[in-house]
This record gives C-alpha cells, structure tokens and sequence, in this order.
C-alpha cells in the first residue's frame, strides 16, 4: 500500500543509527538466509595491517534479480570509491512515487558526476511489476538514468526494513547512513543534506547552485482525499481494505459474479456493473461487452484520479471514461486519456502501468465511470491526488 501519501518524516543523523541497528537486527533474522547476511570487508579506516569490518547493522543491496542502467553494485562498493549513495525505494505504477522523478533527475544531472550515486531499488506491489520488459519501458518512458536494481523478492526492502513507497536513505562516504526520508516532500532537505555529504567527501560542488524544485502544492479547497483502492482480494480481505462496495464480492476467491449496482455514491470503495470476476490482485472484466452495458465506478473526492491497468491478454484495447456520465473536458483529461471522433473520451491500453485518467483543475466530488468492450480490462488500483498541478 502506498501510505508514503500521507506519511512525511525524515530521522535526523544522531537518532538514524539507533533505530535502523533495531530495525536490522530483526531484518537480517527474518529477510534472507544467513549466508546473505555475511557482511564483506571494505578498504579504508583500518590501520595498515588491520581488516575492517563493515558494520552488521547497516543495511545492504541483496537478492536483486536484474540491475538496468548499470552493472551490479552494492553501497559498500561505491562508498569504497569515495561516493555519497541515495538509495530510492520505488516502484513504476506507484503515484507518490512517479511525483519524486523530477527531483532525482535533478540530482542526478547536478551530483551525478561529483560523488553522487543514486540507486533505484524496484521493489515490485504487483507481479506484472517483476517483468524486466516492464521495468524497462517504464526506466525509458520516465526518463531514469540511474541505476535501478530490481528487488523482486523484496529482500533489498527487507533488509533495510522498508515499508514505504517512495523512501530515501542517504549514506556518506564514510558508510554512515546518516539520513532518511519517507514519502514526498521535503526535497530541499534531502538536496541540503546530499550536497553536505559530497563536500565532507571532499566533491567540489562551489559551481552547483542550491535552487530545489518546489514541493508540490496541495489545493486549500480540497477537505477531503480518496484513499488508494485495490481492486484483487488479497488486499481487500481485512477491515482496512473493505475496498470493494459489493458484499458478493467477498463471498469468495476467483469467482465470476453478474454485480448490480444500485448508484449509491459512497467514497473510499468502487462499484461494479455486469459481469466481473475478482482475482488476487485486481478485478478484471468478464465477458466481451459490444454494447458497452457493464462498467466499474468510483466515487471519489480529489482533483486528479490515476487508474493502475494490466492487459489480461495479448490485445490492446480501449476503455471509455466518463465523469457523472459525460465525456472529460479538455481542461479535466489526464495525460493518458484520447478524445475520440464522437466525442469519447478513452484510455488507449497496451502496457500495464499507471495511467492518468483525471487532472482537474479544481477539487471534485464526483464520480468516474470505466466501460471496455474487452474481456482483457484488468483494474489493479486506483490512486488519487489533491495537488494543484500534476497527477
């Protein structure tokens, strides 16, 4: 689940030790056997003669299926080379995630050359995210030249003792992991705290302006925000993620049920029409629909609304998307939404990912209607926003 919307917090440097050492003793029992948890000697603080150990609580890259953009690394190794490392938790469908892109490619283009290291560790929400063709489209579409390290087992996540997309650790050259940070936001921070970093390594940055990108702006008039919604039950089964509005949805696994919907405009849960069966990780259109008569609802409050769609099959194929019944305007369409002849407003579907669905320019209390002629539509998630520009 993607709680980083909410959840800001950086750990300053004389409590970030303490903490994580907690935090890895428990990781390191649980995350990985033991032969992963060997720590490697590193050359550097150690008197002529002497060994020096790398600490057995500082966490570490491990497990990883496939490294993109760079051959296999580890912290140890490119603080050895006398780097600062950002390690990014991070995954492609995931919003919050997407909304910090353009402050790592500004640090990369500014510190990437001067001591910087950013690693992008991709640790996977849902299994279509584990396909290295996938990962690669999405490293390509973003515009990501770092290196991205493809944690599919989530053991990288483990070790560090994550639980949070996006989230930043920040170690020295001198392997002291000596800041973190959950979520968006305080990216002026982050950036102070890397360019201390590289001038204690002795990365002359004096020609580097310090000019962060803004936080993203929320809208004042927005009272209220959907949460995230999953469409397969292996979310859906708790009190918490009571994310489906139908009780026969939950009347078992791997089922397809003829939903009626009754229009009852209740947020924080969607709505079905017709023919859909649930799955474990999204509910997915049953039957080849010509006449366009079955559809998927949410209500919401936000101002821009983002829809997470895998292809069940080889064939792409579109979803029309209306808001209160009636086609988007221009002035609310997503970056992903066609306006077709007619008027029509759709997703055009090749690809699982995220896409943009609503950006509108103010706050809205509505709700969106999907409807595809194909059997092949797969919703996996649903994530909403209440910035003044962007998804």
């Amino acid at each position: 689940m993607h709680l980083a919307l909410k959840l800001v917090a950086s750990t300053s440097r004389w409590r970030l030790l303490s903490i994580l050492g907690a935090v890895m003793i428990v990781a390191a029992a649980c995350g990985g056997d033991t032969a992963d948890s060997v720590t490697p000697t590193v050359e550097g603080s150690a008197d002529e003669g002497e060994v020096a150990q790398r600490s057995v609580l500082l966490p570490e890259i491990t497990g990883i299926a496939n490294w993109i953009n760079s051959e296999p690394t580890t912290v140890e190794a490119e603080v050895a080379r006398g780097n600062v490392v950002l390690i990014d938790f991070w995954t492609y469908t995931c919003v919050n995630c997407l909304r910090t892109m353009p402050h790592l490619k500004g640090w990369q283009e500014k510190y990437g050359d001067r001591g910087l290291t950013v690693i992008g560790v991709h640790s996977p929400e849902f299994e279509f995210e584990k396909i290295t063709e996938n990962v690669q489209d999405a490293v390509d579409r973003i515009g990501v030249t770092w290196a991205v390290a493809q944690d599919n087992e989530m053991a990288t996540w483990q070790r560090f003792g994550n639980r949070f997309w996006p989230a930043k650790y920040l170690f020295s050259a001198e392997d002291e992991l000596v800041y973190s940070h959950f979520g968006e936001g305080e990216y002026a921070d982050t950036e102070r705290e890397i360019r201390e970093q590289l001038v204690a390594a002795g990365h002359d940055i004096s020609d580097i302006p310090f000019d962060p990108l803004p936080d993203d702006v929320r809208d004042e008039e927005a009272v209220r925000q959907t949460r995230e919604l999953y469409g397969g039950y292996s979310r859906a089964y708790s009190q918490q993620g009571v994310y489906n509005g139908h009780e026969e949805y939950y009347s078992g696994p791997d089922q397809v049920i003829d939903y009626s919907d009754d229009g009852e405009h209740t947020e924080n849960q969607y709505f079905l029409s017709g023919l859909w069966e649930n799955r474990a990780e999204s509910i997915v259109h049953a039957r080849e629909d010509p006449e366009l008569e079955d559809y998927l609802r949410v209500p919401f409050a936000a101002r821009s609304v983002n829809i997470v769609i895998e292809p069940d099959g080889p064939e792409s194929f579109e979803v029309v998307v209306e808001l209160d019944g009636e086609p988007l305007t221009q002035e609310q369409a997503g970056a992903d939404i066609v306006f077709k002849d007619g008027g029509a407003t759709v997703l055009e579907v090749s690809d699982a990912r995220l896409y943009a669905v609503l950006e509108s320019p103010e706050f809205l209390q509505a709700d969106l209607f999907f409807r595809s002629t194909s059997k092949n539509f797969a919703m996996f998630a649903f994530t909403f926003g209440i910035y003044l520009e962007g998804a």
